[in-house]
């Protein structure tokens, strides 16, 4: 596939969910085995050219996602590369025991397309939104967990996704107009945290659409005196080590998820801090455990703080009391 800055803008513009049907259609060309299944979410995920353009590559499931992965490990056994999708709560939670058997325990390949993770269908309440499908799915063994930064990351996760010999999950966050964080093509390997900026006071580790929330926030810091890093964690399982290694040079480490602190990439980061010696101090952001009432994607994140002024005031006040 060939990547330019004019699919990179339009990719931008569509946005993740848009952008993954759409890569899926130009991979399909030069894949005879690749096979999508969805749970009636061919419109929500960009399957619309798809589905008629390659139906003899599209199964539609409806709502009956328990179904889906049933029908998707039965051809992932006939040798099919094999794309299910459907929102994320429906994807992962409802599916829990289906992945869980078919998935991890018999290891048969699927790739599993959350969309709208996190806070983006907050409009619909959180029987939509999904904060607990990376803890979920990382309890569960042979699952690889990626979570895109942007639109160009999502056809990145999703081309090497379909060339892994285990199940993957893509975490798609964000909505529309959803900022770019690479403007150009770049390397991409499954594993391999990507240093976006350097800074010898603190780490920002971020994963999805919160990359470009901590992004902004360390421009704001940098004006405070506080030099931050920021590694996007786009693999939240196998984590890079080295990379939390390497960040406990610096005098704090952040994590900023659209997810629940518990189970997800916080808690992934912290699992490791555990076994190193003279680790340094590490602060979770994310939703704090909690549901509450629906709002647009923008009201949510300011309530569950995780605009860029509510992770600048956080950093500010743990670092300026870390001692």
């Amino acid at each position: 596939m060939i990547i330019d800055q004019k699919k990179i803008k339009t990719w931008s513009l569509i946005g993740s969910r848009a952008t993954f049907g759409m890569a899926l259609l130009e991979i399909s060309k030069d894949m005879k085995d690749l096979i999508v299944l969805s749970g009636d979410v061919s419109t929500s995920a960009g399957l619309d050219r798809f589905r008629k353009l390659q139906p003899e590559k599209y199964v539609e499931m409806g709502i009956s996602e328990q179904n889906m992965i049933g029908v998707a490990t039965g051809l992932s056994a006939e040798k099919f590369n094999v794309v299910t999708t459907t929102f994320a709560p429906f994807q992962t939670i409802r599916c829990c025991e289906q992945i869980k058997i078919n998935l991890g325990y018999m290891k048969h390949k699927v790739t599993l397309v959350g969309l709208a993770s996190g806070l983006a269908l907050g409009n619909l309440g959180f029987t939509h939104c999904c904060i607990e499908d990376v803890g979920i799915l990382r309890t569960i063994p042979n699952i690889t967990i990626l979570s895109p930064a942007d639109c160009l990351e999502t056809v990145k996760c999703l081309q090497y996704a379909l060339k892994c010999k285990n199940s993957v999950y893509i975490r798609l966050t964000g909505t529309s107009n959803n900022p770019v964080i690479y403007k150009d093509d770049y390397d991409f390997k499954i594993g391999e945290a990507i240093k976006l900026k350097e800074g010898n006071d603190i780490t920002i580790f971020a994963t999805g659409r919160m990359v470009h929330n901590s992004l902004k926030a360390s421009e704001i810091l940098n004006e405070k005196k506080i030099s931050a890093k920021v590694v996007n964690i786009h693999t939240i399982k196998p984590i890079d080590k080295k990379s939390i290694e390497e960040a406990n040079k610096t005098k704090m480490i952040f994590t900023v998820e659209e997810h629940n602190i518990i189970g997800g990439l916080g808690s992934a980061v912290a699992e490791h801090q555990s076994s190193l010696k003279n680790s340094v101090r590490l602060v979770r952001i994310g939703l704090q455990d909690n549901y509450s009432s629906g709002g647009s994607y923008e009201y949510l994140q300011k309530k569950h703080g995780l605009s860029t002024d509510n992770i600048v005031e956080t950093i500010l006040k743990n670092y300026q009391n870390n001692g």
